[in-house]
């Protein structure tokens, strides 16, 4: 075999996989895709943890890289979120109270008003999480948000200001987890 083409597969195999990422044992793949949209890339990925307890890895999936959360949360276009708990068992209570404690501290009032309906449907779509569990938050433009988890659809809530409030979960003002948010925006 000429030296050329082991320097072409050695940079074929290289290049797939600068992006995959292993995060507390789970491994992320470099990209996604949306129905029949084109692949989002993988952004960033990190822990969520709380008191020093990892409950879940977060990974963030956009139409192209970036590093500045403003960018993102002005984002228009198909994004995913991916959520694989490591913790044993994050109680349906608690998780609904994590997604109002992160509306609540990075929406005005305003915006809570208008989203209220919204969010109390999204709410009614979880479980409680086990570990090994995912998941996804993947927003279309056009359908809105669709809530799967272990791969099992449990509803869409529309709306793109509702897909940008829950960004802001992560990348707002006050996002639930500061190194989860440097994690998401590849900044770790």
């Amino acid at each position: 075999m000429s030296s050329r083409i082991v320097i072409a597969l050695a940079l074929m195999f290289s290049s797939t996989m600068v992006f995959a990422r292993d995060v507390a044992g789970v491994t992320l793949p470099d990209s996604v895709t949306l129905g029949a949209k084109p692949a989002l890339v993988l952004n960033g990925a990190g822990i969520r943890s709380k008191f020093f307890i990892k409950v879940y890895v977060g990974a963030l999936y956009l139409p192209a890289r970036t590093r500045d959360a403003s960018v993102v949360l002005r984002n228009t276009g198909p994004v995913s979120m991916h959520m694989h708990f490591v913790h044993s068992e994050v109680s349906r209570e608690k998780l609904v109270k994590a997604w109002n404690e992160g509306f609540e501290a990075n929406l005005d009032a305003a915006e809570r008003s208008r989203l209220g309906a919204r969010i109390e449907r999204f709410n009614k779509l979880f479980q409680t999480a086990h570990k090994g569990d995912v998941i996804r938050l993947d927003y279309l433009p056009g359908n809105g948000t669709a809530v799967t988890i272990n791969n099992e659809s449990r509803g869409v809530i529309e709306g793109e200001d509702f897909m940008q409030a829950w960004l802001r979960i992560w990348l707002g003002r006050q996002p639930a987890d500061g190194d989860l948010k440097q994690g998401l925006l590849g900044l770790d």
